[in-house]
């Protein structure tokens, strides 16, 4: 399973950067306007993004800044949430790289951000959670490239496999 983690970590990484290059290209008035999306704007989605990988990560780790809104703007500029997203992402990569396989199996607690509640879960599950939350939020900032015409960077896991080469991933032609 490390394996596993270890290759989705990456993947996070690379497709916050594919999808950040696209959000830089936006005018400050496209990148903060209200798209309809769950957090509104691009701008929104992002720092709602940095938020629970926060949130997620302080409960993983037991470290770190996370703050107690998922809605939190974590940095008002493009830049300086620039500079947090790769910082966080270079977290999670050095944090899923130290885990063992036994520490996949075990279990971690918390509590819930919106209706508070304490909960046990497996470590495992929680990352998946971690990593598909991050999926899904990202479909919700590539519909607003789209929706405002622009390119959106292809962020399918299986394009990344074939790129770094993970995955099992072989070319045959």
């Amino acid at each position: 399973m490390h394996a596993r983690y270890v290759m989705l970590a990456a993947y996070n990484r690379w497709a916050n950067r594919r999808l950040y290059a696209a959000a830089a290209g936006l005018s400050p008035q496209d990148y903060t306007a209200d798209r309809g999306a769950f957090f509104r704007s691009m701008h929104g989605t992002l720092n709602h993004l940095l938020a629970t990988d926060r949130i997620w990560m302080k409960r993983f780790t037991g470290e770190g800044d996370a703050p107690d809104r998922l809605d939190a703007i974590i940095a008002e500029d493009r830049e300086t949430l620039t500079g947090l997203r790769e910082a966080e992402d270079q977290r999670i990569v050095d944090y899923v790289a130290g885990l063992t396989e036994a520490d996949l199996t075990g279990s971690v607690r918390y509590r819930t951000v919106t209706a508070p509640r304490t909960v046990e879960q497996h470590l495992a599950p929680a990352l998946d959670h971690l990593f598909n939350h991050q999926t899904h939020h990202r479909g919700q900032a590539h519909a607003i490239l789209t929706g405002l015409g622009r390119e959106a960077p292809a962020l399918d896991l299986i394009f990344f496999q074939r790129e770094a080469g993970l995955g099992g991933v072989r070319f045959l032609d």
